[in-house]
């Protein structure tokens, strides 16, 4: 060995030193350092290698096109040398393949590690590690595809020549980990999924360290766990760490960095602090557009993102045309049929909807769950949450007979799945029971809620709005089948839940008190109605419109208790308020006894 050659080793041994332990910059200098020290000896092979390592280091780093033209220089030079090695060549088409994933060039990508993968197993033994590369590389590509079965398939037996061949500690072994702990959390099999991350972490923490930036991303994929699991303050406080260590090893605008702003903006929406998460999702998505440009998946995905937010502030008129161009994005990059584009026709026809275009809502949704029908499987739980929502759409046109039975159907995949995500079953349930309600089918639709209720005590929210819905929903059964009692304990309930989460003059609530109010006076029991009609209508009077048919309805009702109570002077003032209320005069407040 020459002079050159030993201390271009040295250099390629400093540069994967620092590159194993996330520390960039010294690596970036000692890969230079070896292209230089090639360039000298003008040994081909060490050239050629020394830019693929360069590459390798800026995808790492995010720095997309620069990986790209180091990858090609590569791919070049070995194509030019007789005696390359199939091993060098190989490898620098697997990494410019995994480039074009990333940046979502779909099909590219496709030719490239397919190619690399049959060239391995043709060359190589059937256990070698570098078909594990391949496989892990094509189990990635499979995931971005929608095609899961053969992605858990690639994935598992990549874990396995990993385990075999290296040890079951080594940091390959938990990449192969990490990302199927990741299939199967997209998959919802979240039981199966927590063991393999845990596994992964405890690997990477042990091996590499606390800090390093793998350690970072399988603590990402934990949180995004966490969270799909409703464990928000576990999801919450492994996000932060991961956020942490990623601005750390990669500075503040790598899409790494982008990967856990938009996980920590899901948390915090999923717990109604929109106002520190928008800035994380539109601090992502600046991140993406820079990083990654215009036409990737991952851009497209903060776009979506961003809108939801948007939706769930109902500033409907921003969410939509940002839904529009992720839509467009994922079409152009991943098909048509792809159920990433299933998942972006649902939040599109949910903000249409919304602003009352029913006809063009109902056919994204049709087309939505006929895409998951087709590409997840007819028990995928993204096809149950379309029909419910498609459901929800007939029923909201009172097209009974449409929505009961895929209401029906959503119950019954959520049900049938081997860990049924309890809140998504909960609003299917409830969902089914408004059907039910609707149709006069009272005793179905209890039984739904009092389900729906028991799921939604045991969730991560047992006195949240989606309670409190279900609870309303089920007195008003018990009302309209004239089970008062039972309607007036569900309401006394309801009403201190109301007053914590939106405030005690919240109109909502003030619709409550009055429909509790009505239930005491139909029962004569005016002393109790009495200080909930004066609450009900101090609301309305400062929420209702001039011109309010509720708001006269309301005061002609009460006026009509004071008369049987024998207070005909109140009742006539009240009834006088109820004139000047329908001809949208001004009027005083309603006098108290």
């Amino acid at each position: 060995m020459h002079a050159g050659q030993a201390s271009w080793n040295r250099l390629v041994e400093q540069f994967q030193a620092y590159r194993l332990k996330g520390a960039f910059a010294e690596a970036e200098k000692a890969g230079l350092a070896a292209i230089a020290e090639a360039e000298k000896t003008g040994t081909e092979s060490e050239l050629a290698a020394s830019w693929n390592n360069l590459g390798a280091l800026y995808y790492d780093t995010g720095r997309y096109a620069e990986a790209e033209k180091q990858f090609q220089k590569a791919l070049s030079r070995w194509d030019s040398l007789i005696l390359a090695r199939n091993a060098e060549i190989a490898r620098g088409m697997g990494n410019l393949g995994l480039l074009y994933l990333k940046t979502g060039r779909l099909k590219e990508a496709e030719t490239l590690l397919t190619r690399v993968l049959e060239s391995r197993e043709r060359t190589l033994a059937p256990d070698h590690t570098d078909i594990a590369e391949s496989l892990n590389s094509m189990a990635e590509l499979y995931r971005a595809q929608g095609k899961y079965v053969e992605a858990e398939g690639a994935s598992r037996r990549a874990v396995l020549i990993w385990e075999k061949g290296l040890g079951p500690e080594d940091p390959k072994t938990a990449v192969g980990l990490n990302n199927l702990g990741t299939l199967l959390t997209l998959l919802g099999r979240y039981a199966d999924a927590e063991p393999v991350f845990q596994r992964a972490l405890a690997i990477d923490e042990k091996v590499l360290g606390p800090e390093h930036p793998r350690t970072g991303s399988t603590v990402c994929n934990l949180a995004e766990l966490n969270f799909r699991r409703g464990r928000y303050d576990d999801a919450e406080s492994l996000g932060r760490r991961a956020l942490a260590i990623k601005e750390k090893a990669f500075g503040p605008d790598h899409p790494e960095v982008a990967l856990s702003l938009n996980n920590m903006a899901m948390v915090l929406r999923a717990r109604q602090r929109y106002v520190e998460a928008e800035p994380l999702l539109t601090r992502a998505l600046r991140i993406r557009e820079t990083a990654l440009g215009d036409n990737n998946s991952d851009t497209a995905l903060s776009l979506n993102n961003l809108a939801d937010m948007y939706r769930l502030e109902k500033r409907y008129d921003e969410a939509e045309p940002l839904y529009r161009r992720s839509l467009e994005i994922w079409e152009r990059t991943l098909g048509s049929e792809h159920v990433t584009v299933a998942s972006s026709l649902h939040n599109l026809a949910e903000v249409v909807r919304r602003k009352g275009r029913d006809d063009e809502a109902i056919a994204l949704l049709r087309r939505a769950t006929a895409i998951w029908e087709k590409s997840a499987g007819p028990d995928s739980p993204q096809l149950a949450i379309g029909l419910n929502n498609l459901a929800q759409a007939y029923a909201r046109q009172q097209k009974y007979p449409e929505a009961e039975p895929l209401a029906e159907r959503s119950v019954a995949i959520h049900e049938k799945a081997r860990e049924p995500d309890q809140s998504e079953l909960a609003t299917a349930l409830v969902n089914l029971a408004t059907v039910y309600h609707a149709e006069q089918k009272y005793a179905a639709a209890e039984t739904a809620y009092r389900r729906a209720l028991a799921l939604l005590a045991k969730g991560p929210e047992p006195e949240g709005a989606a309670v409190a819905v279900s609870m309303t929903n089920l007195a008003e059964l018990y009302r309209v089948q004239g089970r008062n009692s039972e309607a007036e304990a569900m309401y006394e309930a309801i009403v201190p839940l109301k007053e914590k989460s939106l405030g005690p003059e919240n109109p909502e609530v003030g619709r409550l008190l009055y429909r509790l109010a009505e239930l005491y006076r139909q029962e004569d029991r005016f002393t109790r109605a009495e200080p909930l009609y004066r609450r009900s209508l101090a609301i309305m009077e400062r929420s209702e419109p001039v011109e309010s048919p509720a708001l006269a309805g309301a005061l002609k009702t009460f006026a009509s208790m004071l008369r049987r109570m024998k207070r005909k002077a109140e009742a006539v003032a009240l009834e006088a308020q109820a004139k000047a209320v329908s001809q949208g005069q001004a009027f005083a407040a309603v006098p108290k006894n």
